[in-house]
């Protein structure tokens, strides 16, 4: 063994090392009342979040803006939650304005930007779809399927917004509404409450739209679930 240097050998009866001893003696001593300490404020600091969460969930009627809009607060990720129409077979499974939305963004030029993804065949398909802003605040513009007029109808920027499709194919017009909620939990599928449902049935009417034309989709984008 080189000097300078010493090998400590526990006897059989040996305790521990002085200085490792009184330091896990210490540890033991007092980490045990500060984990459950640290336990414990973890725990609230947990459960504050959870009802932080809960309360900016719910539904305010005073924080809905239905002009003079702000669009660029609209940008973020999106999700569909509930679809109407006055012909339901356009918004049903294969119809032609079935689209789950996933990404809006309000451009330089004015113009909004959706990213939408729907199934073809059992297939996921993603596609861009840029709406050309018009004279009114809040209202685009675009060829799909016909002319289109795509307008907020209502948001609060937070929770919700809904918008207003208006079609013309062929001679005939469509109405068609949705209504989106932000992706806070990109692992779970968002769930809003009753209040929103109500809210969106309101809004429905004024367009001559009752319940049975609202189709929910929250457990129909199979898209989002192969996430």
């Amino acid at each position: 063994m080189p000097s300078g240097h010493r090998m400590c050998v526990d006897g059989p009866g040996s305790g521990p090392p002085r200085g490792a001893g009184s330091h896990r003696a210490a540890g033991y001593k007092e980490g045990g009342p500060r984990a459950e300490a640290s336990t414990a404020r973890m725990a609230l600091l947990l459960l504050s979040l959870g009802l932080s969460i809960i309360a900016a969930q719910e539904f305010n009627p005073r924080a809905v803006v239905q002009r003079n809009y702000n669009m660029a607060r609209i940008s973020g990720v999106w999700y569909s939650i509930f679809m109407a129409s006055d012909d339901l077979n356009r918004i049903k499974e294969n119809g032609d304005l079935r689209v789950f939305v996933r990404n809006i963004e309000h451009l330089k030029n004015g113009s909004l930007k959706f990213d939408f993804e729907f199934m073809v065949q059992g297939e996921c398909v993603a596609v861009v779809v840029v709406c050309e802003k018009t004279e009114k605040n809040g209202e685009y513009s675009i060829n799909y399927e016909g002319k289109n007029t795509v307008a907020v109808s209502e948001t609060d920027y937070r929770l919700f917004i809904t918008f207003h499709l208006q079609n013309f194919r062929n001679g005939t017009e469509t109405h068609a509404l949705a209504l989106y909620e932000p992706t806070l939990f990109p692992a779970r599928v968002p769930q809003l409450e009753p209040a929103f449902l109500s809210r969106f049935e309101e809004t429905c009417k004024k367009y001559g739209l009752g319940p049975q034309n609202i189709v929910d989709l929250t457990d129909e984008d199979h898209c989002y679930s192969k996430r």
